[in-house]
């Protein structure tokens, strides 16, 4: 699969298993996988860089009274729209509590009441309070901070930190390594790690839009190289939308986290009247599509969208939710005794490289866990706060798989390969990759149509062959995907909706599954159809 000289290099303790990606999902498989070696590679320092970090509202697991497995599947799959695999949620679901147990045991500081007990909150569309959090809004901080000091002393796992993975190696149908470029990226030397199992927890798509909550390397790359060496991509159409994004002109876009609508804040517009309430019976805490299509109206119309927290909240906002204040100060906005300015922003994707519920993916020897992943929990729309529960619960599962089908570690060498540099902010501010992500936003966004759909396929032919760098390539096919898994969709469901087909369309009451070929051939078609 590699084009450049390889020069095998040798070095001492290697194992051929390889985690591509150091947050949440990263992370917890490496735990769960030692004393068997590992190395963990890492585009930026752990704990920098991923959303894992950024999660404000903290993990959904049905432990308290009154709640049970069976109240949390239903909630799922009622978010999900229809194609929520229930099968893979129960065994989620199932798992939570034990997975939470773990985290206490690598010290991750959980809200307790006086007597010790977990505190739990809860979140849109969710119908009990099962949302394990830390200080409000600190939930990924903190346990990102206890899983990189557990693996910080776990002698069996090697981190190299400022390595960015640009390519899969495949060998027949077997996955063989990865190639990444070390020095976050800049390095002209490429290294190459041959693996006989790579794990890929590389993150979500949101830089693929000009609008995202998301960190910068969450650009959709894990998904792109997968799909280019012939993985299925499931359900890449749809994209989860937070509504409540800071609207203050920053990007990424700070967060307003979930939890401030269940404790009570509403949207209003710049009159300060509510909107939701005539839109969905649940106003604020209905499912996340629907606010963000509200939010999305209320601006489009001109009325602008705002968070209302002061009656909800009022004195008790710099304790109770201190990262979203510290923005809103940062931005000149008191929370205290002003209305937030929000918009939607790409948050989270629900599709992602097909997994079964060991995490195996449709290549041998390759496994994916946490956002770049779709086990097929989330459906059409992810339920608010399962997607740390998703990133834990198949980290484990995987690392049960590995220990499963590759009982023994077998020692191999690594080596240096010449390739030409991207540099990351290069590529972050090149001309075709702005163009990119200003044309999801505005085409294959909050609202979609097939005319918007059209042009937008056309464009990223047009863009694909105008930046043929190896990153851009990964970002741009993944772009590819989302837009060619909407534009087979006609109709609209979960966080994909289109203003041409608005209704639900019960003979689409599934999954979609796409590989690159399939996406290329719908370019293919459409550009013959421009053409004639």
């Amino acid at each position: 699969m590699l084009t450049d000289n390889f020069r095998p290099q040798s070095f001492n303790g290697v194992d051929d298993i390889v985690i591509v990606g150091g947050g949440l999902a990263g992370l917890f498989c490496a735990l769960k996988l030692a004393p068997r070696p590992v190395t963990i590679l890492a585009a930026a320092p752990i704990g920098f860089g991923t959303s894992s970090a950024w999660a404000q509202g903290g993990i959904a697991a049905a432990m308290g009274q009154g709640d049970t497995v069976d109240k949390h599947v239903a909630d799922t799959i009622a978010a999900g729209a229809g194609i929520v695999d229930e099968k893979v949620t129960r065994l989620m679901v199932s798992e939570a509590a034990d997975r939470i147990h773990d985290l206490l045991g690598y010290g991750v500081p959980f809200d307790r009441d006086l007597e010790g007990k977990l505190i739990l909150s809860r979140e849109a569309a969710h119908s009990e309070r099962r949302i394990v959090r830390v200080k409000g809004d600190m939930a990924g901080k903190a346990i990102m901070e206890a899983l990189i000091a557990s693996v910080r002393a776990t002698p069996s796992i090697r981190v190299l930190e400022g390595y960015v993975v640009e390519e899969l190696i495949r060998e027949g149908r077997f996955i063989a390594g990865v190639v990444a470029r070390p020095d976050a990226g800049q390095s002209k030397k490429r290294a190459v790690f041959p693996a006989r199992a790579v794990v890929l927890c590389s993150g979500g798509i949101g830089h693929v839009y000009a609008v995202t909550t998301n960190p910068w390397e969450a650009c959709g790359q894990g998904v792109g190289m997968a799909a280019r060496i012939g993985a299925i991509v499931a359900d890449p159409e749809f994209v989860q939308f937070h509504p409540t994004a800071l609207d203050i002109g920053r990007d990424p876009a700070p967060l307003a986290t979930e939890a401030l609508r269940g404790e009570g804040a509403t949207l209003v517009d710049r009159n300060g009247q509510r909107f939701m309430p005539a839109i969905h019976p649940d106003a604020e805490l209905a499912p996340r599509d629907i606010v963000s299509r509200g939010v999305f109206a209320s601006i489009e119309a001109g009325n602008g969208a705002f968070l209302d927290c002061r009656e909800a909240l009022g004195e008790r906002f710099p304790e109770a939710f201190p990262t979203v204040y510290a923005s809103c100060i940062g931005a000149g906005i008191d929370p205290v005794t002003q209305p937030i300015p929000v918009a939607p922003a790409v948050h989270y994707h629900m599709g992602g490289v097909l997994t079964d519920a060991e995490g195996r993916t449709s290549i041998d020897g390759l496994w994916a866990a946490g956002e770049v992943a779709s086990t097929g929990v989330h459906g059409a729309n992810r339920l608010a706060s399962n997607s740390l529960l998703e990133a834990v619960v198949f980290a484990a599962r995987i690392a049960e798989s590995i220990k499963g089908s590759m009982p023994a570690a077998k020692l191999v060498g690594w080596g240096n390969t010449e390739g030409e540099s991207d540099d990351p902010v290069t590529l972050a501010d090149s001309p075709q990759l702005k163009a990119l992500r200003r044309l999801m936003t505005d085409h294959v966004g909050v609202v979609r149509n097939r005319e918007g759909l059209a042009h937008a396929i056309r464009r990223i032919a047009e863009l694909e062959r105008e930046n043929t760098r190896l990153r851009f390539t990964n970002i741009v096919t993944t772009a590819k995907l989302i837009t060619a898994g909407a534009w087979v969709r006609t109709e609209s469901r979960g966080g994909h909706y289109r203003s041409d087909y608005p209704a639900s369309d019960p003979a689409l009451r599934h999954r979609t599954y796409l590989t690159l070929d399939e996406a290329d051939g719908i370019i293919a078609e459409l550009a013959e159809t421009a053409a004639a």
